[in-house]
C-alpha cells in the first residue's frame, strides 16, 4: 500500500504537470503513453497460438499518434489520416513473410492493440484542442480529475456501504453501491470544475462526469475481463503497485472516445 501510494502521488504530479506545461509536452507525453499501451497489449497477448506483430504494430501506433497530434496543432489537414493506410496494409503484407501458423490471429490482435491501447489516448489528447486548434489544458485535466474522483468515490462508498455485487464474475469487489457513489461524486465535482475551469457549459461538464462515472467503471471491467481471459494479474510492471499503463488508464480507454464525441456533437 505504501508503494502504491507513493507511486500514485508522483504519477499524478507528472500527469498534471504534463497537461499544464504546454500543448507540445501534453501531446508528446500522452502520445508516448498511447504507443506504450499498445506495446503493452502486444506483450500480454503473446502466446503459442497468437503472436501480435510488436514492431510493426508499435510503428503503426507511433505514426498514427504523430499524425493525430499534427492535425490537432493545425499542421496537417484531417485527410492526412490517409497516411496511416500504408502502415495498416504493411501489417497484412508482412504476415506473408513471417510464416506463422495463424497469421490472421496475429494481424487481428495487432490491430486490436492499436484500437484499444492507442486510439483512446488520441481522443483524450483531442479534448485539449476542441476550440479550433487552441489548446485548453483544463478540459483534459478536468477529465482526469473526474476519472480519479469516480474511482475514489466508488472505492470509499463501496467499502462503506457495498453489499450488492456489480459484476462478480469479472470483478468480485465492485458493488452497485460503489458504482452509484462514484458517479454521484463525479457529478458533484463537475459543478466545481465548471466554476473554476470553465471552457465548457455546466451541462457539458455534467455530461462528461456521467459518462466517466458509468463508462469509466465499465472500462475497468473490460480491462479486468482482458486480464482474466489471459490469466494474468497486471498488464505490466512499469508502475510499482499499480501494474501497467492499461491498468492505470482502464477507465480512460472506454470513456475518452465517448466524452470527445459528446463534446464535439453537442
Amino acid at each position: 500500500m505504501k508503494t502504491r501510494a507513493i507511486t500514485g502521488f508522483f504519477f499524478v504530479l507528472v500527469l498534471v504537470a504534463a497537461t499544464l506545461f504546454n500543448p507540445y509536452v501534453f501531446a508528446a507525453f500522452f502520445s508516448l503513453i498511447a504507443v506504450l499501451s499498445a506495446r503493452e497489449f502486444f506483450n500480454i497477448c503473446q502466446s503459442e497460438d497468437t503472436k501480435p506483430m510488436t514492431q510493426p504494430g508499435t510503428i503503426t501506433a507511433l505514426v498514427l499518434s504523430a499524425v493525430f497530434c499534427f492535425i490537432n496543432f493545425g499542421y496537417l489537414q484531417p485527410r492526412s489520416f490517409l497516411l496511416i493506410v500504408p502502415f495498416i496494409v504493411l501489417l497484412f503484407v508482412s504476415s506473408l513473410y513471417l510464416k506463422r501458423e495463424k497469421p490472421f490471429h496475429d494481424i487481428a490482435y495487432t490491430i486490436l492493440g492499436i484500437l484499444y491501447g492507442t486510439v483512446p489516448f488520441l481522443f483524450f489528447i483531442s479534448l485539449g484542442f476542441l476550440n479550433k486548434n487552441e489548446f485548453d489544458p483544463y478540459i483534459p485535466l478536468g477529465f482526469l480529475i473526474l476519472l480519479w474522483t469516480n474511482d475514489t468515490g466508488a472505492y470509499l462508498t463501496g467499502r462503506t456501504f457495498g453489499r450488492t455485487k456489480l459484476f462478480e464474475r469479472i470483478s468480485p469487489n465492485k458493488t452497485w453501491e460503489g458504482f452509484i457513489g462514484g458517479v454521484l461524486l463525479a457529478i458533484g465535482v463537475s459543478f466545481i470544475l465548471n466554476h473554476y475551469f470553465g471552457g465548457l457549459s455546466m451541462y457539458q461538464w455534467i455530461g462528461m462526469a456521467t459518462i466517466i462515472g458509468v463508462f469509466g467503471t465499465l472500462g475497468d471491467l473490460v480491462e479486468s475481463m482482458l486480464k482474466r481471459s489471459l490469466g494474468i494479474k497486471d498488464s505490466g510492471h512499469i508502475l510499482p503497485g499499480h501494474g501497467g499503463f492499461l491498468d492505470r488508464f482502464d477507465g480512460l480507454l472506454i470513456a475518452a472516445p465517448l466524452v470527445y464525441s459528446l463534446l464535439l456533437l453537442f
